[in-house]
């Protein structure tokens, strides 16, 4: 009889490792410098959130706070509660997720399907108003959820400090020279920045946030204005790059047809903060996020601009 060689693995082991894309066309203005995305849309729930997601659960599970059947709340724009909704579903936790009404169709559905309880908040609060909730329903029964408060979690930033930076230094031979990512809860760009000033502190650090309070650019902050996450750090970054939600969307649409990457906004905010920074190097290998899938936003009318 045949001996197997298989070596099965769980779900949360299948989160991390995503490639490192070259961008070839976009990437190529400046000679001499190199842009990098990683792919964080390859996770298996299809975003950057997995790691932090992961990494919550399995702390609140060796810490004692989240227990067999137990109840995970929290509010999430989207690609975290996702990510919370396969973990849950896939080890037998029941999910309460606070919910901006303004999130697109795609990732409501995907939220159901999982079988998460969804809240849907004011829009018009955005992810403020969905933090405010998930707060009011904890005080109102500490004891019957596991508040997970990703935006002050510092399992959070530690996702990304143990697996996204140690990869970008092994996939770049330690070459990286700029970092660029967006703010949301800003744990991926706290993380992952960490870890890379850690091994080589002359690395620059970009951090992207959208130019104005009022804009477009899904699972960014703009932090002046927003309730500021508890792990954001803004003295790590070396730069902090403003962009448009106009030009996010045209270079969301460009990625599409010029590099074959159906990605989601704040892929195109990253994009345009790398390439303000190439223009300004003569060299270098510059590494940015790109956090998530276009197919969650296909029922966004920018979609739909002429971009010839």
């Amino acid at each position: 009889m045949a001996t197997s060689t298989l070596s099965p693995v769980s779900l949360l082991d299948t989160i991390g490792r995503t490639p490192l894309l070259r961008l070839e066309r976009l990437g190529s203005a400046v000679p001499g410098v190199e842009i990098y995305a990683k792919a964080e849309f390859q996770n298996p729930g299809g975003s950057v959130k997995d790691r932090a997601a992961a990494a919550i659960i399995r702390e609140a599970e060796r810490s004692g706070r989240l227990g067999p059947g137990g109840t995970i709340l929290d509010a999430t724009s989207g690609n975290t509660g996702i990510a919370y909704a396969m973990i849950a579903a896939a080890r037998g936790y029941k999910l309460k997720l606070c919910v901006p009404g303004n999130v697109t169709t795609e990732r409501l559905r995907t939220l159901r399907a999982y079988g998460a309880e969804v809240i849907v908040t004011n829009p018009m609060e955005g992810t403020d108003g969905a933090i405010r909730e998930a707060r009011r329903l904890h005080a109102a029964a500490p004891d019957e959820y596991f508040y997970a408060d990703q935006y002050n979690n510092d399992a959070n930033w530690r996702a990304h400090y143990e697996t996204t930076g140690p990869e970008i230094l092994e996939q770049t031979d330690g070459r990286v020279t700029h970092f660029v990512a967006g703010l949301g809860t800003s744990g991926t760009f706290v993380g992952t920045g960490r870890r890379l000033r850690a091994f080589r502190h002359d690395i620059k650090l970009i951090s992207v946030q959208p130019e104005s309070p009022l804009n477009g650019i899904e699972g960014l902050k703009h932090m002046e204005t927003a309730i500021r996450p508890g792990i954001y750090d803004d003295r790590l970054a070396d730069e902090d790059a403003r962009v448009s939600t106009e030009r996010a969307y045209a270079l969301t649409r460009r990625l599409a047809t010029e590099e074959g990457l159906l990605v989601g906004v704040s892929s195109g905010a990253a994009l345009a903060a790398s390439l303000d920074v190439a223009a300004r190097l003569r060299e270098g290998v510059i590494v940015t996020i790109f956090p998530d899938s276009g197919t969650r936003y296909l029922t966004e009318s920018f979609w739909q601009h002429d971009h010839r």
